[in-house]
């Protein structure tokens, strides 16, 4: 028996509710050990975080991936876990101690550790409460965590595997440091920022006194540990200090240091020559290496604060030791310029007077890190390195050959560029929460690589005493093992899936997809016990932001590859970034994110995922749009009233997957739509076309259903006589909104399943029920009828609405030549036109002469008269009037888009916005014209 639904929908009243039951009842995982798997693994979202708008985007997509095939009968497992987030969670630990009056350097490293552990456990499930909110189907009784025990391990055996095979090393080169976290991070945590500084230029004087030489910094303070001067070897000016190799003496500090060739130099900007800090400066560092200078010969001067320290030669003067680096840059420039050795910038004031300045204004993108939100300063350090480029070979060969499909495929260039031109991974970073690099070395500096102490003893020999590297690994490079490690690689422990759900009542033809299984553990032909690893590596899918393909995704390929010898997963889907409604990028201090939490307190889970798919779009980034999830909100009470009109009938819960016999032609014409439907939905989400799937639901739910098929049966349902035609269409009926439900619940999974138990009592949740699969042959004539009725009422209401005609007015109409479909509808379902369309009567004949409008439907083609309906000349008037401002309006706009300097100087969300007004206006232009053509 149905129950029946409150009149108005409640989405609060029900989310929570289905959401613990799911869980409770192990419904995302049940078990199917013969099924054929389906995989997915979450991107972790660092521990420390809570529920953005990106995390809602990607966890919906997949969510809708993983409950359709799970509905398709796999054995479906959804990974789920969170990144221990080295950085983040140590920054938030420390601030909380700071709080306190407290810092880490009061407590030993296994303290501290200890504090992280407590924090972990006290605060940092936040994010994996809000998932659940959004009502993620991750499989929670096997949730990870990157420094969970067996991860470490899976984590430590690469790092030695690698370091075994020479793709490990340890190697003296400049990094980007962050000198409020005292660390080391990679290029892709550097955002580089506009920021207002100077262009000085320097008199270099000659060694041997013969004259000088000028280069230009934006960075004075580095010449304190300046090795060089580099000029192009073609450049005239400079061929005879190359020949006779010259050195300039550096003031201040008093060094003599060589004049180099080297085509880093450009003879075409300033002087031509360039002062060269290979222990300051990432290009520097490279010309350097080409003059022979070696990596620990380079110059530090700076200490891991970005304090000025003294140089190997000792020649940094006393006054300037310990000073910061920005503060060191003033004092270096007034040094400078009190010995003579500045050269003014002559720049004019606006009443065009000349003035002298210390140094020309610039604006200099500058790189900052993106945590500690300071600049970084390249510096030389030892760290270890990954040789990622011989490790990138094969992803590379991959995604060539499609073994490896990137969907959409536009960002194949980028990755192929990154790829092929990419840099030792620098992955040891200094800090104290991560894993620690299991390496010790010996009074000498060597290195130990190994799992344990033990066994780097044991290398090392006995009585040798070792000290433990204290460094950590990059997070990265343990999330990289996550579609693997996740599943027990490389122990590959037995899979011990969670307890089964509830049977479905034997014998119904409509059963969960977990029914027929066999319960137990997976296993071969031979009765061997398959892994959890076996069975479900490789995955089947990644979904992600295009902004990770470089800090995870590819680092995944080349994991995968490395220490499984296969790709981690045949396709990978990149997002989107989710914008404000003006398309400008979320941030804090624009003060435009959108909390995801919010828009489901305001309008459901239901209705922000069913916007999330609905505007994800291959390529495109999604402009957020309340209106929009206020749409599918009314979308889903919607489909709330209308199961409530069903109740209302008796329509109830079906009891078979395959559709019920049908002889009317409303029946046979939704049994048909249904088909092409779940054909059209299949399509989609095998192109990963969300949104495509997304309309393709929508708009059968609305148009077709709710709208039409309802509207169709209503004289039947309302029959006293039609008893036999009744039953049939509640059977029809039931099982429509049951394929309704089950095709909805990927993207609305909190109603469908409410609406399903709504509907009668079932033996089994809708989350493991079975995909539609409607088996039935419909006549070609009935659908085709519907089709034309349909096609008929919807043209007449357009021309009604056109020419402010009443709905409910009837109008004469005529048809002269009828097709074989139209005719067989006016003599049999003369009524349904005339309730529908308001059309009556109809005459097969041609029309008397006046105003009429034309409505068709296929290619018949229908005349109404409209002497006496309306007033035809002022509505004639009318529509001109409005025609002549949309088309002066659409004329401005097009003019001002046909500006360059409109199009390529105002604000981005200014030129859309004129597209779409344009777009707007010619589409009530051309309304406007049919309108006024329909009059005659």
């Amino acid at each position: 028996m149905s129950s029946e639904l409150d009149t108005t929908f409640d989405p609060a009243a029900i989310e929570a509710k289905w959401y613990a039951h799911w869980e409770e009842t192990g419904a995302f995982r049940p078990e199917r050990p013969d099924a054929e798997p389906y995989t997915i693994v979450n991107p972790p979202p660092n521990v420390t975080g809570s529920l953005h708008i990106g995390h809602a985007l990607d966890n919906t997509l997949q969510d809708i991936v993983i409950r359709y095939e799970r509905l398709r009968g796999k054995d479906a497992l959804w990974v789920v876990g969170t990144d221990h987030a080295g950085i983040a969670t140590q920054m938030v630990v420390e601030r909380q101690m700071e709080a306190r009056q407290d810092k880490r350097t009061n407590y030993s490293r296994e303290e501290f550790v200890d504090k992280v552990w407590e924090w972990k456990e006290e605060s940092g499930g936040t994010i994996t409460r809000q998932l659940r909110r959004l009502g993620c189907s991750m499989d929670w009784s096997r949730e990870q965590f990157t420094m969970d025990e067996h991860f470490t391990k899976a984590v430590l055996k690469v790092f030695v595997d690698l370091y075994n095979d020479g793709l490990l090393y340890r190697d003296k080169r400049l990094v980007n440091w962050d000198p409020k976290l005292k660390t080391a991070i990679s290029d892709l945590e550097v955002e580089t920022q506009d920021v207002k500084g100077g262009f000085w230029t320097f008199i270099y004087p000659l060694a041997d006194g013969s004259g000088d030489i000028r280069v230009s910094t934006t960075r004075p303070e580095t010449m304190l540990a300046d090795m060089a001067v580099a000029v192009h070897p073609e450049d005239d000016r400079y061929k005879d200090l190359i020949a006779r190799g010259a050195k300039v003496k550096l003031p201040i500090t008093g060094r003599e240091i060589p004049i180099v060739a080297d085509e880093h130099a450009d003879p075409e900007l300033g002087s031509g020559a360039v002062k060269i800090t290979p222990g300051h400066d990432f290009n520097d560092f490279d010309v350097g290496k080409r003059a022979g200078i070696a990596a620990s010969e380079m110059l530090n001067m700076l200490d891991a604060e970005a304090r000025v320290c003294q140089t190997a030669d000792g020649l940094v003067p006393d006054e300037l030791i310990g000073l910061d680096r920005f503060d060191a840059r003033k004092r270096v420039v007034e040094m400078l310029k009190e010995s003579g050795h500045l050269v003014p910038h002559v720049a004019k004031t606006k009443k065009g007077e000349e003035q002298e300045l210390d140094a020309e204004p610039r604006t200099i993108p500058t790189p900052f890190g993106d945590r500690g939100g300071v600049p970084i300063e390249p510096w030389l350090t030892d760290q270890w390195y990954v040789d990622a480029a011989e490790l990138a070979k094969k992803p590379i060969a991959a995604v060539k050959s499609g073994e490896i499909d990137i969907v959409p495929s536009s960002w194949e260039k980028t990755f192929f560029n990154w790829m092929e031109n990419i840099q030792p991974w620098c992955v040891s970073r200094q800090l104290w929460w991560g894993h620690r690099i299991p390496a010790w070395y010996d009074e000498s500096g060597k290195a130990y690589v190994a799992m344990t102490e033990d066994e780097a003893q044991a290398q090392a020999g006995n009585g040798v005493a070792l000290r433990r590297d204290e460094d950590v690994l990059d997070t990265w490079f343990s999330s990289a093992l996550w579609p693997f490690a996740t599943l027990g690689w490389p122990e590959g422990e037995a899979n011990t899936p969670p307890s089964a759900h509830p049977e479905p009542v034997e014998g119904s033809s409509f059963t969960s997809s977990a029914a027929s299984e066999e319960k137990g553990s997976p296993s071969t032909s031979s009765g061997r016990a398959v892994s959890l690893y076996e069975k479900h590596y490789p995955n089947n899918l990644l979904i992600s932001g295009f902004d990770i393909l470089f800090f995870w995704d590819a680092r995944m390929m080349m994991a995968g590859y490395y220490n499984t010898g296969q790709a981690p997963w045949p396709k990978l889907y990149l997002h989107g970034l989710v914008r404000a409604a003006d398309g400008q990028k979320m941030s804090k201090s624009k003060g435009n994110v959108v909390d995801p939490l919010g828009l489901i307190d305001q309008y459901g889970a239901d209705a922000l995922r069913f916007f999330m798919a609905a505007m994800e779009s291959q390529g495109r980034d999604i402009k957020m749009d309340n209106k929009r999830v206020e749409g599918y909100r009314n979308f889903a009470t919607k489909l709330w009233n209308a199961t409530r009109f069903c109740q209302s009938y008796g329509i109830g819960a079906s009891d078979t997957i395959k559709a019920p016999p049908a002889r009317l032609a409303a029946n046979q014409w939704i049994i048909g739509e249904v088909q092409q439907t779940v054909a059209a939905l299949d399509a989609a989400m095998a192109d990963l076309r969300f949104d495509t799937a997304a309309s393709t639901i929508y708009h059968f739910t609305w148009d077709r259903f709710c709208d039409w098929y309802l509207e169709l049966i209503k004289p039947v349902l309302q029959s006293d006589e039609a008893i036999p035609a009744q039953d049939e269409t509640k059977a029809v009926a039931g099982w429509a909104l049951d394929q309704i439900l089950v095709m909805l619940h990927p993207f609305m999974p909190f109603i469908t399943e409410e609406l399903w138990h709504a509907q009668g009592n079932r033996s089994y949740d809708l989350i493991l029920a079975k995909w539609p699969d409607p088996r039935a042959e419909v006549s070609k004539d009935a659908t085709d009828a519907i089709d034309w009725t349909i096609a008929l009422t919807t043209a007449t209401r357009g021309a009604r609405n056109e020419l402010g005609i009443s709905p409910g007015e009837k109008l004469a109409a005529y048809v002269a030549n009828p097709s074989d479909v139209a005719q067989r509808v006016l003599d049999r379902s003369a009524a349904a036109i005339e309730r529908l369309a308001r059309l009556s009567p109809v005459t097969v004949s041609e029309a008397p002469a006046g105003a009429a409008m034309q409505v068709t439907a296929g290619d018949d083609v229908f005349v109404v008269p409209l002497e006496g309906v309306i007033d035809i000349e002022a509505e004639r008037a009318r529509l001109q009037k409005a025609l002549a401002a949309s088309q002066k309006e659409a004329g401005s706009l097009q003019g001002r888009l046909g500006n360059a300097n409109f199009v390529e100087r105002a604000k981005p969300e200014a030129v859309e916005k004129a597209r779409d007004d344009l777009a707007h206006h010619q589409a009530e232009a051309a309304r406007l014209e049919a309108a006024l053509a329909r009059l005659g």
